[in-house]
C-alpha cells in the first residue's frame, strides 16, 4: 500500500527572503507568477530582454516552482508588489552604470555595467589602468568568471556560496554581503538547490558567475592571501573538507599565482 504524501501548505513556498537579501513583510511573501512577470516586463523595457542571473530570472524560477507545487496560482500577485510596484533604476558613475532592481521599494538585485569612459589624456588613462598593482593583473572578479568556465556546470552548493562570499568580501573590502551582489545570488542559489531534487533544475556556477565583475562594486587583483582566505571558506563548508579541483578556490589561486609571476 502506497503511503499518502504529506500535503504541502503555502508555508512551504519559496519566499522572497529565501532568494534575496530583503527583510520585513516582503521577506515572508511567496514569489508569485505575476510578480515575476512584472519584473520581466520591466527588464524587457529597460534592456530589451530578460537579464540572465538577475531579479527576473530568479523570480521566474521561484514562481514556477511555487506554481508547480500548487502553492500559488498563476494569477497571484503579492500585495507588496501590487501596491508599491516593481522598479528598475540606473545610476551613472564614471565609467560604470549601476542598475538597481526593486520590489516594493526593497532592493532585490544590483549590478553594474561598463559605460563609455570620457576621453582623457594618456597619463590619466595610464593611472586608471595601472594603479599600484600594475597593468594586466587578474582581479578576483575575473577569477570568479573564470570559474564559470572551468566548473560552470557544477550546481551551487554551500561550500561554493561560502567561497564566493569570501571572494566578494576581499574584492570589495566590505565586511557584509553586497545586496543583489554575486555572494547574495550564490547563497540564494544554494538555498534553492538544497530544495531541488533534480540536478537539471539546479542553478549552476555558470548561472551565478558569468558576469561576476559587473556585480562587484569594486574589485582588486587576486593575491596569495586572497586565495588562502577563499580556499579556507570553501573547505570549511564542504562536508568532506575539500575544495573543488576546478572551482572557486582553484580559480582564485591560479589568478594569484599568475599575478605573482607578472
Amino acid at each position: 500500500m502506497s503511503q499518502e504524501q504529506p500535503r504541502r501548505t503555502p508555508e512551504d513556498a519559496i519566499r522572497y527572503g529565501d532568494i534575496f537579501a530583503v527583510d520585513g513583510e516582503l521577506a515572508e511573501k511567496p514569489v508569485t507568477p505575476r510578480d515575476a512577470a512584472m519584473m520581466q516586463t520591466a527588464e524587457n523595457e529597460m534592456f530589451g530582454q530578460t537579464q540572465r542571473g538577475h531579479a527576473a530570472a530568479a523570480m521566474q524560477s521561484a514562481a514556477a516552482r511555487n506554481e508547480r507545487a500548487g502553492l500559488v496560482g498563476h494569477g497571484d500577485v503579492t500585495e507588496v508588489a501590487s501596491k508599491d510596484g516593481v522598479t528598475i533604476t540606473e545610476t551613472d558613475l564614471p565609467g560604470r552604470r549601476v542598475i538597481t532592481e526593486s520590489v516594493g521599494g526593497q532592493v532585490v538585485s544590483q549590478f553594474s555595467r561598463r559605460s563609455p569612459i570620457p576621453t582623457m589624456t594618456p597619463s590619466s588613462i595610464y593611472q586608471i589602468d595601472a594603479g599600484k598593482d600594475g597593468i594586466g593583473s587578474i582581479t578576483i572578479g575575473e577569477a570568479l568568471e573564470a570559474a564559470a568556465l572551468t566548473a560552470g556546470q557544477k550546481p551551487v552548493e554551500w561550500s561554493d556560496a561560502a567561497a564566493i562570499q569570501a571572494a566578494e568580501v576581499r574584492a570589495t573590502g566590505r565586511t557584509t554581503i553586497v545586496p543583489g551582489g554575486v555572494a547574495a545570488a550564490a547563497q540564494a542559489a544554494a538555498t534553492l538547490n538544497a530544495r531541488t531534487p533534480r540536478a537539471e533544475d539546479k542553478t549552476t556556477l555558470a548561472d551565478i558567475l558569468g558576469d561576476a565583475t559587473s556585480k562587484l562594486p569594486s574589485d582588486k587583483p587576486a593575491s596569495r592571501r586572497d586565495a588562502e582566505g577563499v580556499a579556507g571558506a570553501e573547505m570549511r563548508n564542504d562536508p568532506r573538507l575539500n575544495t573543488h579541483p576546478a572551482g572557486i578556490a582553484a580559480s582564485v589561486a591560479a589568478a594569484a599565482r599568475l599575478n605573482q609571476n607578472m
